[in-house]
């Protein structure tokens, strides 16, 4: 599992956190290790601004340059914060089918 995050997982002001360490602690919380992936840039910048690794590939995945994103092992795709999070409680590491081993 990737988590593709802007440039790291620190504690935000701005009201309901930061969007990229929310994902984060949502997968730890519910028993997973994803790999993290730092994609420098600015996702609501042109893809001029937007050349990293990371950010490359989100567009690819995804069609847009916005982080977070999580690539599940499967392949499956989730984008934003929250649907990240809510993935993560309903399957948490050992939930069964839904749930697949931490890596």
């Amino acid at each position: 599992m990737k988590l593709y995050i802007c440039y790291g997982n620190f504690r935000s002001p701005r009201p309901g956190g930061h969007p990229c360490r929310n994902a984060n602690e949502a997968l730890k919380a519910a028993g997973y290790e994803p790999d993290v992936v730092k994609s420098y840039g600015l996702g609501l910048l042109p893809g001029l601004f937007n050349q990293t690794r990371g950010r490359r590939e989100v567009k690819e995945l995804t069609g847009s340059y916005m982080v977070p994103v999580l690539v599940l092992d499967d392949g499956t795709v989730v984008q934003g914060s929250h649907e990240i999070a809510d993935w993560a409680r309903a399957n948490p590491v050992g939930a069964g089918a839904g749930g697949a081993a931490a890596s």
